[in-house]
């Protein structure tokens, strides 16, 4: 039986005498496009690099970034000079949104699953080995995305217009039969050690690298894996979170842990058991953070996934980590990913584009710098060098001076 995911469009009533009415809706049908395991794990290496056409997460490793491509694999870039970034190869993993790096091995997850790389060279990554179901509610409604022997690896798009009969509060078909809508889960919209750039992930990261641990989010629990052996990873430990659990940040012996409705604060003194430490709780919203040594810094905002209608930035005390505290909050357009050095914040607040504050003083935050014209997602701060995932492709800015300049930009191409 073939299979579509329907996604409506737009809905238009016809009313008909008093009694009787009709909706007519124009759908986009998605038809999925399977492939067998062992063809998608062999096409797990380094291919011919592509244009960028819905960038995602990010990651940097020494002279390279590891760019998502969403639900399809990783760009790898050489960015030895960040003012002439190079598109090398592209890794495809289908089913891909997250990424990290330890020495010569990267880590993704592909759909449910966790699949390990060899990078030791970058430019010829080659499949190793994978986990299955770390990330379990990686599903489309009345999809298995990954079964036993086979994974999605493209959709086949068609639009349609369709007309309904409506009675009370059901819809029908042409037939006479009820007629139900499908929806997805998540559907989105949007290496060797060179240069001594150490890991660093975006603040929309559900991975995190600490030494030889590497911990995973899902929506409710932490996954702890020993990774001393970076081919082999070997799970430590499982405990629930929460719900709705969405990103991950390390600082020293800490994991900040973001979800739709708090931050969640963990001890990794113990890396192989994280222990709760503290939580602050928030209303329901999307909630990335970063942290210093005294304050974290969230991003609160409102979507389709996350709810709630706040857009704002919080900034919590957490000298008491077993009870942070709000301190400031500041209004914002639609804040996602954001990233910190020393005293200088950057929030990518979506269509608001890049914004730069002076955070010398946390309870008073000074904007210094809003850049627009971009749709802004998530960033990276190292060395003077700030990387910005947009909507319409890659940048990089140059704010040895405390401003931004632009160094280069790597573009979308649909």
């Amino acid at each position: 039986m073939k299979k579509y995911l329907l996604f409506l469009l737009l809905p238009v009533m016809l009313m008909q005498g008093c009694l009787k009415d009709k909706l007519i809706y124009t759908y986009t049908m998605l038809k999925p496009v399977y492939k067998a395991k062992s063809e998608v794990y062999a096409n797990i290496k380094s291919n011919a690099p592509r244009a960028i056409s819905n960038p995602g997460k990010i990651f940097i490793y020494g002279q390279y970034i590891f760019l998502n491509e969403v639900d399809k694999g990783v760009h790898v870039i050489d960015n030895s000079n960040p003012s002439n970034p190079v598109m090398k190869t592209f890794i495809d993993i289908p089913g891909n949104l997250d990424i990290a790096v330890k020495g010569n091995t990267l880590y993704a997850d592909l759909y449910s699953d966790l699949v390990v790389v060899d990078i030791t060279n970058p430019l010829d990554a080659r499949f190793q080995k994978f986990i299955p179901h770390v990330f379990p509610e990686r599903y489309l409604s009345y999809f298995q995305t990954n079964d036993s022997n086979s994974v999605i690896v493209d959709w086949i798009r068609k639009d349609t217009t369709i007309e309904r009969k409506l009675s009370g509060n059901m819809m029908y078909d042409a037939q006479g039969s009820p007629y139900a809508m499908l929806s997805s889960y998540a559907m989105p919209s949007g290496a060797g050690g060179a240069s001594g750039v150490p890991g660093i992930a975006g603040s929309m990261a559900r991975f995190s690298i600490v030494n030889d641990y590497l911990y995973a989010v899902n929506q409710s629990f932490l996954k702890t894996y020993n990774i001393t052996n970076t081919r082999n990873p070997q799970e430590a430990g499982s405990q629930m979170v929460g719900w709705q659990i969405e990103t991950i940040y390390p600082f020293k012996d800490r994991l900040f842990i973001g979800s739709s409705n708090g931050m969640y604060i963990y001890d990794i003194t113990n890396p192989a058991t994280p222990v709760s430490m503290g939580r602050y709780t928030h209303i329901r919203a999307c909630d990335p953070v970063v942290a210093d040594d005294h304050f974290a810094y969230v991003t609160l905002r409102n979507g389709t996934a996350c709810a709630g209608f706040t857009n704002e930035l919080q900034i919590l005390n957490i000298d008491n980590l077993m009870a942070p505290s709000l301190v400031v909050t500041k209004p914002m357009t639609n804040p996602h990913g954001l990233a910190k050095d020393n005293n200088l914040l950057f929030i990518c607040d979506g269509k608001a584009g890049i914004k730069l504050y002076d955070a010398t003083n946390p309870l008073n935050i000074v904007l210094k710098q809003n850049i627009t014209g971009m749709e802004t997602y998530d960033a990276i701060a190292w060395n003077k060098n700030l990387l910005v995932v947009a909507s319409d492709g890659l940048y990089q800015y140059d704010y040895t001076n405390g401003t931004l300049t632009q160094k280069s930009k790597l573009s979308v191409t649909k």
